[in-house]
């Protein structure tokens, strides 16, 4: 009988497990490793940072769920990965470390036969000094720090009322970030909050970006064929931050902050301040910090990871300009390169390059965006590698793997721009393919029809309905399969 271990328990190793254990007959084994005792349905947190949903309504405990299934929790952080196994085992091992309060610090050595590293980012805070919420900005990455952000933005909104004036400063906090869509949602959340609560005279809205233009989002902008015409993600974003009045600073990259001020350089080298009484700033992600050993126990992190710390899989990593990539470079499979059992799915892949046209400024200082893959994108890799690993497990190791680029997927992604049944307004935004194919597409990369870009009432309504079907689906619930990633 088989075994195997998901390292991470986000949208996409969440999904692999469930997946898995569906498809698995009695006797295989689904150990889930992560340090966190609660899932977290993320994109919510921005509802959750402007005081429109509380940590209980975008969170829950996994280890009910997981028991229902029959798959085997362990709160536990990963630190090493052995997939050539040790002097005791002929298969792969992982180590890990007990998070859980009742075997807090014991460790273990799990055996796998196949094993799947899900565990997300790191939210690298520190490559920024002074930022996050250990520091001098807020965060909405988890839910804890979105009901922290929540408070501190409050009490803003009490200080405007008694007539002062504020400025709120929303984006992100590094040249490399990814999650300009998220911060794109908060700024707008807050903008429509500050409306709704009648103090939006008195407050300057400034959104701090790494994208070249606005419409970017880390995937090189989009072109939204509408009524006819053809526009641009540029120009639709545009706008909106037109429409709102927020200002926004374009090709930057915090270099640091401190008490009440931002310390920033743009892609043309100059430099700049911005003073804040509110500071809500994504940080860079890397991987997790897991080490990897050979058989002799030798270090071989260089080998299975990339630079950054996200697991090398079956993507050409070759260096190349930007005018020569191609869409053949992203992975399909997630496999490890080394390791046909060793799979790397979600956030915790690594990506062969950006997606965005990459920009240094003349010293040499990075300011491009990260490419997501977060999201519908992540959920959709749990389920092809589940489904990969399934058949592997009942027909052999000569079974076929299932295939999922991001240069062949659609995503949807709808970002919120303010919350309430009657007031609150989304951006719906499709894309095909993630990965622009200009073989297939040669006008934009993408297919002009299938990818489209709206905003208005009707698409709250929908994130609000996606809020609340994702959390049945990660539940598990009756028909939970049904629902798509």
């Amino acid at each position: 009988m088989a075994r195997v271990v998901i390292l991470g328990a986000g949208i996409s190793g969440h999904t692999a497990a469930l997946h898995l254990k569906r498809r698995l007959k009695r006797g295989h084994e689904v150990i889930v490793v992560s340090p966190n005792a609660n899932w977290n349905w993320i994109p919510s947190n921005i509802w959750v940072g402007v005081g429109r949903m509380t940590t209980d309504q975008v969170t829950f405990p996994l280890r009910p769920v997981y028991r229902r299934k029959g798959i085997d929790f362990r709160q536990a952080l990963a630190v090493a990965i052995r997939p050539e196994g040790d002097g005791d085992h002929e298969s792969g091992s992982v180590d890990i470390v007990y998070t859980d309060p009742t075997r807090l610090g014991e460790e273990e050595r799990l055996t796998y036969d196949f094993l799947i590293n899900a565990t997300g980012p790191k939210l690298n805070f520190a490559a920024t000094p002074g930022l996050g919420p250990d520091g001098n900005s807020l965060s909405v990455c988890t839910a804890k720090h979105a009901e922290q952000t929540s408070a501190a933005f409050d009490s803003i909104v009490d200080a405007l009322k008694r007539g002062e004036r504020k400025t709120l400063v929303i984006g992100v906090g590094h040249g490399t970030c990814t999650c300009e869509g998220a911060a794109f949602e908060y700024t707008f959340n807050i903008e429509h909050e500050l409306c709704e609560r009648g103090v939006r005279e008195l407050a300057d809205v400034v959104y701090l970006t790494n994208e070249y233009d606005l419409g970017d989002f880390g995937v090189g902008g989009m072109s939204f064929a509408q009524n006819g015409f053809v526009t641009s993600s540029k120009m639709w974003t545009e706008s909106l931050f037109r429409e709102r009045k927020v200002r926004a600073i374009l090709r930057a990259h915090v270099e640091r902050v401190e008490p009440g001020v931002i310390h920033y350089e743009q892609l043309d080298g100059t430099k700049g301040t911005l003073a804040f009484d509110f500071a809500m700033l994504l940080p860079p992600f890397r991987g997790a910090d897991l080490k990897a050993y050979d058989r002799q126990g030798e270090d071989i992190s260089d080998q299975l990871f990339a630079p950054n710390g996200f697991l090398r899989v079956d993507a050409d990593y070759a260096a190349k300009p930007f005018e020569e990539w191609t869409a053949e470079d992203w992975p399909s499979t997630y496999q490890s390169v080394g390791y046909s059992n060793l799979f790397g799915i979600g956030i915790a892949f690594a990506p062969p390059h950006p997606i965005s046209r990459p920009r240094s400024t003349p010293d040499g200082t990075v300011i491009s965006p990260a490419p997501p893959r977060t999201g519908m994108p992540s959920g959709v890799m749990g389920r092809v590698v589940a489904h990969s690993i399934a058949d592997r497990i009942e027909r052999g190791e000569t079974a076929p793997l299932h295939k999922a680029s991001m240069a062949s997927m659609g995503a949807a992604c709808i970002a919120s721009a303010g919350a309430g049944m009657r007031t609150g307004t989304a951006a719906a935004m499709t894309m095909y393919p993630i990965v622009p194919n200009f073989t297939r597409f040669p006008e934009s990369g993408r297919s002009l029809k299938e990818t489209t870009g709206e905003i208005g009432l009707g698409a709250h309504w929908t994130k609000l309905l996606l809020h609340y079907l994702f959390l049945y689906k990660a539940k598990a619930r009756p028909g939970w399969f049904l629902i798509p990633e």
